[in-house]
Formats: C-alpha cells, sequence, structure tokens
C-alpha cells in the first residue's frame, strides 16, 4: 500500500490545487493517508466531500491555541509508559503510534504534532513492564490494545503482544481497537483473523465515521473477522459537516449491522487542541438519538457518549423523556401517564 506523507503529495495524488494556507497547517500537524482512502475522496467535491474532511488539513486547526493536548489526562493516568489506567476494571496499553491515515480529529492528536511521533513502538521490555503491572492490579479484567493502531505492527509483533497479555490470570477480555477495516482493509487477511479468532475473550473495535466507508473491500475485512469468530464493534465520532445528520449515520448504522458490526459508541468530539472545530455540541447528537428511537432498533442504536476531560472518564447521554409523571412518547406526539407503581 503507497502512502503519502503530506498534504503537498496528497493533493497532488488527488490531482487538485495546493493551498498554501493548508501548507501551514500540515507542517504544525502532518497528513498522513494512503491510496486506497484517499481513493474514497469525491475531488469534483473536495470542500464538502466527507472523507476529505478527515484527513485533509483545514485552517481552523490552528485558530485554537487554548485548549489542551491532553484534555482527558492520559499523561496524569499513565503508571508505565505505554499504559493507561483510567478505570477501575480495564486499561489501555498504547502499543504503536502508527496510524494508516492520520485523522484531522484525532484525540491524541499531540502525539503527531510539528512531525513527532512520540508513542514509540512497545519493545519487549516495556511490555515486560506493562504485564508486571497488570499482574499486579488484579482487579484490571481487561485490556484495550490501542495507540495509534496496532494492526500497523508487524503481525508477529501484535501476535506477541496478544498472548503475552493472554497469560495474565486476570485479563479475561482483550479488545483491539482498530481503524484499519476502514481506511486500509487489505490489511486484514485469513492469518490475521483466524488468530485473532483463536483468542478467548478477544473483540474488535473498529472505526466506522460515514457510510461511503462501508466499501466492498471493508466489508469483506470485516466479514473475515466475524467468519473468524471474533464480535466486532464500531465507534463512530459525531463530526461537524461529515456525519452530524440523522439521515447519515442511520444508513451507516444499517450498513454495519447488516454485516454483523454492532454500532457500540457514538462520541462527541473530544476538546482537544486543533480538533474544536469538528464539535458539533452535545444537543445535536441527543436530537439524533431522539430521532432514532422509533426508526431504529437498540441493535442499530450506540450509545451516545462524552469522554469528560481531566480523566473523568466517558458519561454516556440520553434523550429525556419523562416531564414529572409523564412520558413523551418516542413519536413525539402526546404525553403519556406511566404506572410508577
Amino acid at each position: 500500500m503507497k502512502f503519502y506523507h503530506s498534504y503537498c503529495d496528497i493533493i497532488s495524488f488527488l490531482g487538485c490545487a495546493e493551498n498554501i494556507d493548508l501548507e501551514k497547517v500540515d507542517a504544525v500537524y502532518p497528513c498522513l493517508a494512503n491510496e486506497y482512502y484517499l481513493k474514497l475522496i469525491d475531488t469534483g467535491n473536495l470542500a464538502d466531500d466527507p472523507i476529505a474532511k478527515q484527513i485533509i488539513p483545514d485552517s481552523r486547526e490552528l485558530n485554537d491555541c487554548d485548549s489542551s493536548y491532553d484534555p482527558l489526562s492520559e499523561t496524569e493516568q499513565s503508571p508505565v509508559p505505554g499504559l493507561v489506567h483510567r478505570f477501575v476494571d480495564r486499561a489501555v496499553l498504547l502499543a504503536t503510534g502508527r496510524c494508516a491515515v492520520r485523522c484531522r480529529f484525532c484525540f491524541r492528536k499531540r502525539t503527531w504534532t510539528n512531525g513527532g511521533e512520540t508513542l514509540p513502538d512497545i519493545d519487549d521490555s516495556g511490555l515486560i513492564k506493562i504485564c508486571e503491572y497488570l499482574r499486579g492490579k488484579q482487579e484490571i479484567r481487561e485490556v484495550l490494545i490501542s495507540g495509534g493502531d496496532p494492526l500497523m505492527l508487524p503481525f508477529e509483533r501484535l501476535k506477541k503482544i496478544i498472548l503475552e497479555l493472554s497469560k495474565l490470570d486476570n485479563i479475561e477480555i482483550i479488545r483491539v481497537g482498530s481503524r484499519i477495516p476502514v481506511v486500509w482493509p487489505q490489511r486484514i487477511t485469513t492469518e490475521i483473523s483466524d488468530f485473532l479468532g483463536s483468542v478467548p475473550g478477544l473483540w474488535f473495535a473498529t472505526h466506522f465515521n460515514h457510510p461511503r466507508e462501508v466499501t466492498a473491500e471493508s466489508v469483506e475485512a470485516c466479514s473475515l473477522l466475524v467468519k473468524a469468530g471474533v464480535p466486532v464493534i464500531n465507534q463512530t465520532v459525531l463530526l461537524k459537516g461529515v456525519n452530524d445528520d440523522p439521515t447519515i449515520l442511520e444508513d451507516l448504522f444499517r450498513r454495519l449491522i447488516k454485516i454483523r458490526v454492532k454500532p457500540h459508541y457514538l462520541f462527541h468530539v473530544d476538546p482537544v487542541r486543533g480538533v474544536r472545530h469538528f464539535a458539533t455540541g452535545i444537543e445535536c447528537g441527543l436530537d439524533i438519538l431522539r430521532k432514532f428511537r422509533p426508526r431504529l432498533s437498540s441493535l442499530a442504536v450506540p450509545a451516545f457518549a462524552i469522554d469528560l476531560p481531566e480523566g473523568g472518564g466517558k458519561v454516556a447521554l440520553q434523550a429525556q423523556y419523562r416531564t414529572a409523571d409523564e412520558f413523551r412518547d418516542i413519536f413525539d406526539c402526546k404525553n403519556i401517564i406511566y404506572p410508577d407503581a
């Protein structure tokens, strides 16, 4: 797969005119994309294309000088390098800083600002320290392998990380968080999917944001995982100008459940520096949930959540239907009294 490491290279590949202002953004938040994902862009409508908006720089990225690069306090909640321990029963292992594309809304944008890759691949020494910490915290039952994207690692390296975690008696669930099925689906092979399917308690969390990302290739990648016995869930980020429309998200979630990928979370964008222009406001997400309720089954509706600053954790939000002892029906037609006892 061919990768493009600058805004100029990407624009040249797309055959579009360059914008000097966006080159300035690229100097601070460098672009990265691959040939497969770039081919999903409608070059005739570059300014409004939902795929382009996810990977092409925006001048507004430099307007925000006040927000934190790490509002979720991951650095403070990292007891050993490469591990974030926020919740009592689970931890995040940052296996690598590498990705197949750099999403402009990335909540770990700090790790590649100014071209710096500050999340190195976890080496054997780092993995030993992480496993020692996990072994000493018996309350931790679940580990999410994230990054970057862990599937950017050589397969044997990823395999070793998973097998070492599997040896820990207290670790019951391993989640692999990866956008590879969306942005580089050809990377998912029978060898990889069969291995992942052989690991007890392993789940795969991927990241589709728009129905145009559900291609024949991405469907095949997800199919390989599902057929191998890997449960696949999806996390979508609500992005202004990309998918902040109930019709678009309904289309996406229907496509996902059709291929047995469960919509798990719909996240409001995190308040990260260089990302705030994607924020829709929480009420937008709640309004989308209200519109889903009479139209989509629970299989297709994810939990809408925000990740609180200062390491406060994820909070799931719901549209309100109750007023005193009455409930507004889901069709928004009338109030209905429900016997409480």
